[in-house]
């Protein structure tokens, strides 16, 4: 077994994620990785990071801007070994990545649609968001960056809107980053936060990506 440390204080997102991927990929006979961070969002995007690699995690306040994630590594075999018990249905190809698993993707940049008057462009936008819940076919995935960010939370006109696309299934994430930019992160009122590294791994996946 073996530990390691990674001091991601002070850097911006997606780094802290980035250095914890590739830290947990190098420590091959598992053991404990602690990552040092200065947010709390930083600490969502790691626990989230974990539970996408199935690690075990915890997380640590140690003063104001002090904060200690911990992930649990398995070892490099046994991680093998537990893949390679698992079932595979013959007619699916075992290797062949799945280059559309993210399907339509919509990617709300700002909180309005458009150049020109800001207030015509919040109308527009809010008319794309509504257009999209009388689609046929719903995104899968709805993010969310820059000023989109005020579109997922309080006080937002598309919020009912939103809030119907994710009864029916899909998936809304804001950029944390954003939100903590804009003093929002308390504000958000629909959806889960995401980070910068899921944002590109989305849109590298997604079969369509819709952009308004």
């Amino acid at each position: 077994m073996q530990n390691k440390t990674v001091d991601a204080r002070g850097m911006a997102c997606p780094l802290p994620v980035v250095n914890a991927k590739k830290a947990s990929e190098e420590m091959t006979e598992g053991g404990v990785l602690t990552v040092l961070v200065d947010n709390e969002i930083a600490v969502q995007n790691l626990t989230k990071f974990a539970a996408s690699r199935g690690f075990q995690s915890t997380a640590e306040k140690k003063g104001e801007k002090d904060y200690a994630v911990t992930f649990q590594i398995p070892e490099k075999g046994a991680q093998n070994a537990a893949t390679a018990s698992q079932p595979t249905a013959a007619s699916e190809p075992t290797c062949a990545p799945d280059s559309k698993k993210h399907g339509l993707v919509a990617v709300l940049s700002a909180n309005t649609m458009g150049n020109g008057e800001e207030q015509l462009g919040k109308i527009l936008m809010k008319s794309f968001i509504f257009a999209l819940t009388k689609q046929d076919q719903l995104p899968e995935t709805i993010l969310c960056y820059n000023s989109g960010a005020y579109l997922t939370c309080e006080g937002s006109d598309s919020l009912e809107d939103l809030k119907s696309l994710e009864a029916e299934g899909v998936k809304i994430l804001t950029c944390g980053t954003c939100l903590d930019f804009y003093g929002l992160k308390e504000k958000l009122a629909v959806g889960g936060v995401t980070n910068m590294y899921e944002i590109v791994e989305i849109m590298e996946n997604a079969g369509t990506i819709v952009r308004p």
